[in-house]
């Protein structure tokens, strides 16, 4: 049986559910009995006794026929209902952990295996709040109260159930152990699918290019293939299941029939009596058929909350304990002190001994090769990340005691590659700063330089952007994302090389825009090019997750270290960066 009481905990009012399915099982219970009782009578009145049916026994029939199928209704419509609040809620705090997780977890992670557990994976859950759940509680109930009524009226005949009953529950458990690891296999392989068919969808025009287009369809295919050997496994059991189970009630069905019919044979029995026990012998076992049809769902439900519960107990490097107040929203410093950090996954410090400090409005570069810890270094300013030594100030304020999301409302932040949602122009730069008027929205894209190419698309600054804005140009792109960051006007930026990849011309105009934001600033830059390198007041070098050197390019260069051997070498950090 596959019952998670943390599934459960996470779902709101979820004991009046339960009470609610317990309370429709008795009274399940109590109209079955009636029905089969009222039925024996009557047939027992017009076959045995050649009388005609009592009408008040005829209308209690009906009665009973009608309450029977108006409870089924309303116990489905119920679960239904709670299967769509409980997977609303869930999707929820999902994407609510996922963005408390940060993009450390998210880098580490299958897109693919993501989107597979917070669509399908909590679609699953569906059928188990629908189907298994309710046929779960009917089975802990209505078996129960029948046999004690059956034990009054027949002991033996309530014997027979008392022992067949618990022995099909232990072929059920049974079959449920056999099959828990095919299952947790079949997500696996569900997630590996999803992320192999993202991948090949991302990279279709380098796939195309190179013409590896065969070779990524025949991985497709076989991960395809693993996948569908493995459902057939997984719906072998499920058949299986339910064969034995409907083999195992039948038998205890004849069972009861046999002794019942010998008893009325030798005259040991009332024909009404025995009648009365029949009938009632089928309701007892259909309860078992039940939850037999959706053993399956109950399976795959468990499994999607295993691969749910993997995320929610994924926890941030450290707790943020907020209970610091606030910085000043203008003229920020930060200042790091033997800061270290090590990632989970790996044994090696990613960054070590870390000791600087960003002044107001002062542009520090930081250059190294890739790998040399600069975007960890840029994660842990951001917040994302926390350090696993040493500390971080922000103007006298442990930053591990701000809160979280205070501190990012004083951060703007232009990556290499930014990211652009399926929804207009408009609405993408308003996620800086939601509350902009329209005269602040067209501010900021001049100051970008966007303004001219954005009314030149069909629909201005109301024109939907396809997803990540991919009929755009990188320029394009790259001032957009400068035009958010003017928006936001924070006091702290952080830029990742915004020229880098682009045209002569693109990377003009987004060094101007550029050159606008980092006034008043505290500013940190992923440097890549020398151009970028030089504007810089403050260089810091990273090796090996350490700064080995820091200054002016002035400085650095009389220093004859690693910074003036890149430079005099390659002219330029490109291709060496993170």
């Amino acid at each position: 049986m596959h019952i998670h009481r943390r599934l459960f905990r996470l779902a709101k009012d979820v004991h009046d559910f339960i009470f609610s399915l317990v309370a429709f099982s008795l009274l399940m219970a109590a109209v079955v009995i009636l029905q089969m009782y009222l039925l024996s009578v009557i047939i027992n009145n017009v076959f045995f006794l050649s009388e005609p049916p009592k009408t008040y026994s005829l209308i209690l029939l009906f009665a009973t026929i009608i309450a029977r199928a108006l409870l089924i209704w309303v116990r489905e419509r119920l679960a239904q209902q709670k299967a769509v609040k409980i997977k609303s809620d869930l999707r929820l705090k999902l994407f609510s952990h996922l963005l408390e997780l940060g993009p450390s977890y998210t880098r580490s992670e299958k897109t693919g295996g993501l989107v597979a557990v917070v669509m399908d994976g909590v679609e699953k859950l569906d059928d188990y709040f629908t189907r298994y759940i309710p046929s779960l509680i009917h089975l802990i109930v209505l078996p129960p109260a029948i046999i004690l009524f059956a034990l009054y009226i027949d002991w033996l005949s309530g014997l027979i159930m008392l022992f067949t009953g618990p022995l099909i529950v232990f072929f059920m458990w049974l079959i449920g152990t056999w099959a828990k690891n095919l299952t947790q296999k079949l997500w696996q392989e569900l997630s590996s699918m999803s992320s192999s068919f993202l991948d090949s969808l991302q990279g279709l025009k380098t796939l195309k290019i190179f013409g590896a287009n065969r070779k990524e369809s025949e991985n497709v295919v076989n991960t395809s293939d693993r996948y569908r050997n493995i459902t057939m496994k997984v719906l072998r059991v499920a058949f299986l299941s339910g064969m034995v189970l409907e083999l195992a009630a039948s038998i205890s069905i004849a069972l009861v029939a046999v002794q019942v019919g010998i008893r009325l044979i030798e005259g040991m029995m009332l024909y009404q009596l025995g009648l009365f026990v029949l009938l009632l012998t089928p309701e007892f076992y259909l309860p078992f058929r039940a939850l037999g049809q959706h053993y399956h769902s109950g399976m795959e439900g468990a499994a999607a909350a295993e691969r749910i519960f993997e995320i929610t107990d994924s926890q941030p490097s450290k707790k943020v304990h907020g209970s610091a107040g606030s910085p000043c929203k203008s003229n920020i410093s930060l200042d790091f002190t033997d800061v270290g950090f090590t990632y989970s996954v790996s044994e090696q410090p990613a960054l070590q001994n870390i000791t600087c400090r960003l002044e107001p409005d002062t542009l520090t570069a930081v250059v190294g090769k890739t790998g040399s810890g600069k975007s960890t270094f840029a994660y842990l300013m951001m917040g994302y990340l926390q350090a696993s030594s040493g500390q971080i100030m922000v103007n006298g304020i442990p930053l591990n005691q701000l809160d979280p999301e205070e501190w990012k409302e004083l951060i703007a932040y232009v990556p290499q590659q930014p990211h652009f949602f399926n929804m207009s122009v408009l609405e993408n730069l308003l996620l800086a700063n939601p509350d902009a008027g329209h005269d602040q929205v067209i501010e900021a894209a001049k100051n970008a330089g966007a303004h001219d190419f954005i009314n030149q698309l069909p629909q201005g600054y109301d024109t939907l952007l396809t997803e990540n804005a991919s009929r755009l140009s990188g320029g394009e792109k790259q001032r957009l994302a400068i035009a958010r960051a003017f928006l936001k006007d924070a006091p702290v930026l952080i830029l990742d090389e915004p020229t880098s990849n682009l045209d002569p011309e693109s990377e003009e105009h987004i060094a101007e825009a550029t050159e606008k934001l980092l006034k008043n600033r505290t500013t940190l830059i992923i440097a890549h090019r020398l151009k970028t390198v030089y504007r810089a007041d403050h260089i810091l070098v990273f090796d090996q997750g350490k700064i080995v050197e820091s200054g002016a390019h002035d400085s650095l260069m009389q220093q004859k270290g690693i910074y003036e051997a890149y430079i005099k070498t390659t002219g330029n950090w490109e291709g060496v960066m993170l």
